[in-house]
Order: structure tokens, then sequence, then C-alpha cells
């Protein structure tokens, strides 16, 4: 479906008032909280709550019948067929360790699917968008088109991956090694600045563990739009909780998802 340019220019009003409840907070002394759960360390902040708390003021004030789905404050029931999913802050941990490698996610989903995604650096002025078949970097007044590059084997391309050892079954790790050993060069952390870097065609193959709905919906539309592909590691649709594969090319994606299938579990 096609999104019109309002909806697009909402979301990008959300992005803004985003971006400015987190800037303040970057690179200050700033208290880290534990959130109980996954894993051994799952760090929160204000930025992450503030940024949230500032997207979902203007989604209840001016489009009250949209549904909310975000990281800090959960789910907000609906009655329209849109739905709004957010994480403020993708990339906490490089946040408070003052590295630039994260991002506001904002998607907006129609019955479901993810129709629009942002992916917004509010500290470098990158806002990455994509929706009605393309994508684009926006950086002030300049609009670069996004296109994934041509790879057609694992051994030419670039891989990625946030951490296998933290996200990742021992099982996984060892799908994910195998992939590892074929690639020609493999490099780690970035979250979702990974699938940002993957549209603009610098990398090749994103293998992650088990993701949350609010980690990929943004990103779905970037890739997509991008000319590539986001599956399990199975090659079937991406679902809440599984573990994601992204890749530019699809001959690239093929020879991934066998190598994953080899040793493959949820």
């Amino acid at each position: 479906m096609v999104v019109d340019d309002k909806l697009i220019q909402f979301a990008n009003r959300l992005a803004d008032a985003s971006g400015a409840a987190i800037r303040p907070f970057f690179r200050q002394r700033i208290e880290v909280d534990h959130k109980e759960g996954r894993h051994a360390f799952d760090p929160v902040t204000e930025a992450d709550r503030g940024g949230e708390r500032a997207i979902r003021a203007i989604i209840e004030r001016e489009r009250p019948d949209d549904a909310i789905l975000g990281e800090e404050f959960g789910e907000k029931p609906g009655s329209s067929s849109w739905r709004w999913v957010l994480d403020p802050v993708d990339g906490t941990r490089s946040f408070i360790t003052g590295r630039h490698e994260w991002g506001s996610l904002i998607a907006l989903e129609k019955d479901g699917e993810p129709v629009l995604g942002i992916l917004d650096q509010p500290v470098l002025g990158e806002r990455f968008i994509g929706v009605n078949g393309r994508s684009v970097l926006i950086q002030d007044d300049l609009r670069t088109p996004l296109k994934v590059r041509a790879c057609d084997d694992i051994s030419q391309a670039i891989l990625c991956a946030t951490d296998p050892s933290a996200y990742m079954t021992e099982t996984q790790q060892a799908a994910f090694a195998r992939v590892k050993a074929k690639a020609r060069l493999t490099r780690y952390h970035g979250d979702c600045y990974l699938f940002a870097m993957l549209a603009m065609g610098f990398i090749d193959v994103i293998v992650e563990g088990a993701f949350r709905r609010w980690d990929v919906a943004a990103v779905i539309p970037l890739v997509e739009c991008a000319g590539g592909i986001i599956t399990d590691w199975k090659g079937g649709e991406w679902r809440d909780g599984e573990p994601l594969l992204a890749c530019g090319d699809p001959r690239v994606h093929a020879r991934t998802v066998a190598l994953l299938a080899q040793t493959v579990t949820n």
C-alpha cells in the first residue's frame, strides 16, 4: 500500500521529538538501570524512556485511535488498523559507552505489516527512512537514495552481528560460526545501525539472535525498500522473538540460509 505524505510527515515529526528528548543525555554521566529479563545486563536510561514518552504523547494527542507498541512502556491497543512500533534508543549499550552505533526506531504498521520505517541517529544528523518502495538517507536538505549491493557468494560477503555470545544460544552460535568461517570479513556490534549500512551497500549479511518486534519492524521497510531481504534463519517470514537474517543479495541469502540450517534452532 501507499503511505500518504501526511503520514510520512507525521512520522518525521515523531523522530524529531524523539531526537530532541534523547540528545541531551548522550555522552553525559547519567543513571543506568537494569531491566530484569532475558539478559545478564539489559540497560535502560532516561533517554530511552524520555524518547518513547515524547513519541507517545504526540500519537495519543493527534492519532488516538492508533495502537502503540514500545519497548519501554508496552502496548496500547487501538481501534484503527494502524500501529506504531517504537524503540527510541536501539543500542543502549553503545549509547551508554559514548558510541554512535544506536538509533531511534519508529515503524508504522498497517494490519500488522510494516509499511514505513525510520531509523534516526539524532546526534549524527542522519535519518534513514524506508517507505513506498524507496529507502533514503536524509541529512538536512540532502536526500541520498539507498540501494543494497550485489554479492553472489558468502565468500565475498561482509558479515555483521551485534554480539553472538550475548544474543544467541550455544547452538545458534555454532551456526553463526559456520557462516563466519565462510565470510570474507566479520564485524561485531552496531545494533540497528547495521541495517542502515546494509541498505547503503556497505555490508552484505546480518545474522542476529532472537529479536523483538520493536527491534525489527522499522528496519524491514528500510532494508526491503533498498532491495534487501529480511527473514528468519530458515528463509521464512520473520516473527517476533525469532532469530533474524538480513541480506542485500538473494544469492548470498540463499547460501547463508543453507549454512544456518545445518544447526538452526529457535
